[in-house]
């Protein structure tokens, strides 16, 4: 059987369901490999996953036999198969978080199940650790980002748009190997660089303005996410002793990164220096990264579980001047036994452009 959804059959057991319900695509991608719109149903007995017609082709060219996934046709299902599908179970779990009331109310009256459960975000959990496979991937979406900057530092020019830099960024991805953008490219020019979740505008790059970059790609469905914040012509005097702070913070967690490692004290570790220098730390220091941009863990401090080897997470620090500028600096790292590999890998020293 898949190994994914054995690990997820044994967590079900343990929490006294007879099956689960799954309808988040990326819960179906991540236990099957399968893009295409549909349902996952983990009975007693089978895996069943129900589509449509039009992709019942490209569903069965990603299975294996392997895989033991039985894929079924929406058309070819009556009501008596969908309540016979989990009949004399008593427990039926569901992606809660996912499933909006109407869905909920949907599922109801189809399976016709006992008891519907919460599941807590079982799945989200299980996918906080990677496989070999999964760390593969967000690697070559992380080298693909690498490329990425490289080239950007030859094509940022003054007069240019934060458009016009978040298309560029956008077309290299798609013409580098890398499916699309994991997340909204944000290029933050001057003060714009002030507003973390910046949306790019007509501002145009000026000499001595610091440009922020954070951006990523995905690859065979993984993502990566990395922020650089670089300057034109010139670093003014001012801002350096804030990038310094921001890099010397950035590199002390990258250190303190390992597995069993609890995680509150890794943003307390920043809150706490950002604090004696009279800043904050106004974002979470960093997510869990993987099918989705931002997943568990979340490296907060008020996260108390510890990072387990093989994690990949996100490390960005920022700090913010309200009306004059921002710095953020951020890297992609797997966690292992012993430390952390980072996996975007691009220049943090001072870049003038």
């Amino acid at each position: 059987m898949n190994e994914k959804i054995r690990c997820l059959r044994e967590k079900i057991r343990a929490r006294s369901m007879d099956g689960m319900i799954i309808s988040n695509p990326k819960s179906i991608k991540y236990l099957t490999g399968i893009d295409s719109e549909g349902i996952l149903l983990l009975t007693r007995k089978e895996n069943i996953f129900i589509t449509y017609s039009m992709y019942m082709e490209a569903v069965n060219s990603v299975l294996t036999i392997n895989d033991d996934i039985i894929v079924m046709n929406f058309k070819d299902i009556t009501k008596e198969d969908y309540e016979n599908f989990f009949l004399f179970c008593e427990n039926i779990g569901f992606e809660e978080r996912y499933v909006t009331y109407s869905e909920y109310q949907n599922i109801k009256s189809k399976y016709k199940p006992n008891n519907l459960i919460e599941t807590e975000g079982i799945i989200e959990k299980q996918r906080m650790v990677k496989d070999e496979e999964e760390i593969e991937n967000i690697k070559m979406a992380c080298e693909i980002t690498d490329n990425c900057f490289s080239y950007l530092l030859g094509f940022i020019k003054e007069g240019m748009t934060e458009k016009e830099i978040a298309l560029e960024i956008e077309m290299y991805f798609k013409t580098h190997g890398a499916d699309g953008v994991s997340f909204d490219t944000i290029v933050a020019v001057g003060e714009n660089a002030a507003i973390p979740h910046w949306v790019p505008s007509d501002r145009k790059v000026k000499m001595s303005d610091p440009i922020l970059i954070d951006m990523g790609c995905t690859y065979k469905g993984y993502a990566s996410d990395m922020t650089r914040t670089i300057f034109m012509g010139c670093m003014l005097e001012e801002i350096k002793k804030v990038y310094d702070l921001v890099l010397k913070n950035q590199l002390t967690v990258e250190k303190m990164i390992k597995d069993g490692y609890t995680i509150k004290t890794l943003s307390q570790s920043v809150e706490s220096d950002f604090k004696i220098n009279n800043y904050d730390l106004i974002h979470g220091l960093g997510h869990g990264v993987g099918l989705e941009i931002h997943e568990l863990p979340y490296i907060n401090s008020k996260n108390e579980s510890i990072l387990r080897t093989n994690m990949v997470v996100t490390n960005e620090p920022g700090i913010y001047i309200p009306g004059k500028y921002g710095v953020r600096i951020e890297d992609t790292v797997l966690v292992t036994k012993d430390g952390c590999i980072p996996l975007t890998k691009s220049s943090k020293n001072y870049i003038v452009i």
